[in-house]
């Protein structure tokens, strides 16, 4: 100050010199001398403003990096640093407590941002761990998202957050293994089912088949829940093709028992039986339940199935002609409903399992032979009915015989049959009534009809029985008409007085009213002869009715044959006579 006063004082010196020698007034001396104060003093005030204000700025300055400080305190929650409030202004300028707050608002703003960096990583790792849990991979940047100003960046918030990140990192990785649970699982069954795991994981999420580096494995709730439904449907079909590759197996071995498989053609399937003393949980082979596999033995079935069929339809075949035998020895009507064609038919459309249509037809065999041994009774009765009527035939065929007198010990034999035939012949009446009587005993007890080939035995044996009534009644009137002719040659002897030759016999023939009459006829020797031909013609009229019961038997019969002590001999009648002399 004592310069710029030295300085001051030369210059004003200077001046009045200047206006001395110019001649300035006393007046304008003064003037200008307070001009230069008034300038002088807006000088001074000019800079004593400049300096007030650089004052207040540098005020502003402390305060604003005290306040600066305090809010790096505060956030960082350092309170360990010593605040410039704490020292003795008076001791200390603007500048010097500018001086030491700046090295601190410094120090800690390079923690700040430490901390900042800090919670950076440590927010960006919880939230790429919670994109990942989530399912999203977009991940917000930590520093936009964090408002610095607001934001607790204390060691205690910092603690907080590195609790949280090595929660989220121990979910992480739980959800790691039981993803890799939920993979490895799922690789298994479609290793046994024979399925693409690529294509099976990829269907829940890409990242857990392709592992390359840009796509990290996704474990969110989704990818979980998605593992957890395929291995519940892989699940759901391994059983079911488990119990279906059990029941193809089953079925394997009963055909492979029907069929008397040989053990080599088993072999081929041997690694599929053994599913039979598997439980589901314990088939682990790859492959072991794959659509092949189930194909293989599938066809296998199917193939042994038709073979089955086949020879079931060849023994359905056999049963069948065995019951028809039967039923044929037995004179039953066979069920029609197993007929050839209709077993044929229900085979081949596979309508009716060949082994259920053979214990049927099984079950028709018993059913007949049980009722053959109740009809057997009657069934004797009625061979010997037949033997009977067989007898009776034979008889009428042997009494038309002209030469059964001449054969030598063959017509002794033939006699003595002829008698025995005789005797059978009048027990048919009996035979029949025992046999009707027989025959409605069964039919009460078993409360149905007794049939023999399809028709009603009774309704047969009245008929036949009916037959024979007419046959008595034909045999009666062809002896009173016997007697008419014998009348009627006598009458011709009394007349002429000779008696016709033996070889002489009177032919009947046919009236328009339905009556034989006899007609004499001559052979070409001129002597008259019988015609046996038209009584035997006649007799198989009356017989035609009976054609179908004498099918009953193995030889043919004649219900209304007529025996030899019923059957005009025309030969014994005229063998009676005395014998005409012959005719030259």
């Amino acid at each position: 100050m004592l310069r710029v006063a030295n300085t001051c004082n030369a210059l004003l010196q200077e001046l009045q010199q200047i206006w001395m020698d110019i001649g300035e007034t006393e007046s304008e001396k003064d003037r200008m001398l307070i001009e230069l104060e008034i300038e002088c003093l807006e000088v001074y005030r000019r800079k004593v403003d400049e300096a007030a204000n650089a004052k207040a700025r540098l005020h502003q300055s402390v305060a604003a990096k005290e306040a600066e400080l305090a809010a790096l305190m505060v956030s960082l929650g350092d309170l360990t640093v010593q605040s410039p409030k704490n020292v003795d202004k008076k001791a200390s300028s603007l500048k010097g407590q500018l001086m030491m707050v700046t090295p601190l608002v410094e120090d800690l703003k390079s923690k700040k941002e430490e901390r900042i960096k800090q919670f950076a990583d440590i927010k960006s790792q919880i939230e790429k761990i919670n994109g990942e849990i989530l399912g999203y991979n977009q991940i917000t940047s930590t520093v936009i998202s964090l408002n610095l100003e607001e934001q607790d960046l204390s060691i205690r918030k910092l603690g907080e957050y590195q609790s949280h990140l090595r929660s989220l990192q121990k979910e992480k990785s739980e959800r790691i293994q039981k993803v890799l649970a939920y993979v490895n699982e799922v690789h298994l069954m479609c290793s046994i089912l024979g399925l693409d795991f690529g294509k099976t994981v990829s269907a829940v999420h890409p990242s857990l088949h392709d592992k390359s580096l840009e796509h990290a494995t996704n474990i969110s709730d989704n990818t979980l829940e998605g593992l957890e439904n395929t291995i519940l449907k892989l699940k759901t079909e391994r059983k079911v093709r488990f119990q279906k590759l059990k029941d193809i197996v089953t079925s394997l071995f009963e055909l492979w028992n029907v069929m008397n498989t040989t053990r080599e053609e088993k072999q081929h399937f041997s690694s599929v039986t053994s599913i039979i003393r598997l439980s589901e949980a314990e088939v682990v082979e790859p492959g072991y339940l794959s659509t092949e596999v189930i194909q293989q033995a599938s066809q296998e079935v199917e193939r042994l199935n038709k073979l089955k069929t086949s020879k079931m339809k060849e023994l359905v075949m056999k049963r069948r002609a065995e019951l028809e035998e039967l039923c044929f020895k037995t004179h039953i009507e066979p069920d029609p409903s197993t007929t050839f064609e209709k077993s044929n038919a229900l085979i081949d459309s596979g309508l009716v399992d060949p082994g259920e249509l053979l214990a049927k037809i099984e079950a028709q065999i018993s059913e007949v032979s049980n009722e053959a041994l109740s009809r057997k009774e009657i069934m004797d009765r009625i061979d010997r009915w037949l033997s009977a009527c067989e007898e009776e035939i034979w008889l009428e065929d042997y009494n038309l015989d002209q030469n059964r007198f001449s054969g030598g010990r063959s017509a002794h034999i033939s006699l003595k049959r002829a008698e025995r035939a005789r005797i059978t012949i009048k027990k048919i009446p009996s035979i029949v009534d025992n046999l009707i009587c027989k025959t409605v005993t069964w039919e009460d007890d078993k409360n149905k009809l007794f049939l023999y080939d399809g028709a009603r035995l009774v309704t047969i044996l009245e008929e036949y029985k009916l037959s024979r009534i007419r046959k008595e009644e034909e045999k009666k009137r062809l002896r009173d008409h016997k007697k008419l002719q014998d009348l009627l040659l006598t009458e011709k002897e009394s007349i002429y007085g000779s008696k016709p030759s033996p070889r002489r016999v009177s032919s009947f023939r046919k009236s328009t009213n339905g009556t034989l009459t006899a007609t004499p006829r001559r052979n070409s020797n001129g002597s008259p002869t019988l015609d046996l031909m038209t009584l035997r013609s006649y007799s198989g009229r009356q017989n035609g009715s009976f054609k179908d019961l004498r099918k009953l038997s193995t030889g043919p019969l004649n219900f209304v044959s007529i025996p030899k002590e019923d059957t005009i001999s025309y030969s014994s009648v005229y063998s009676s006579e005395p014998a005409s002399p012959p005719l030259n």
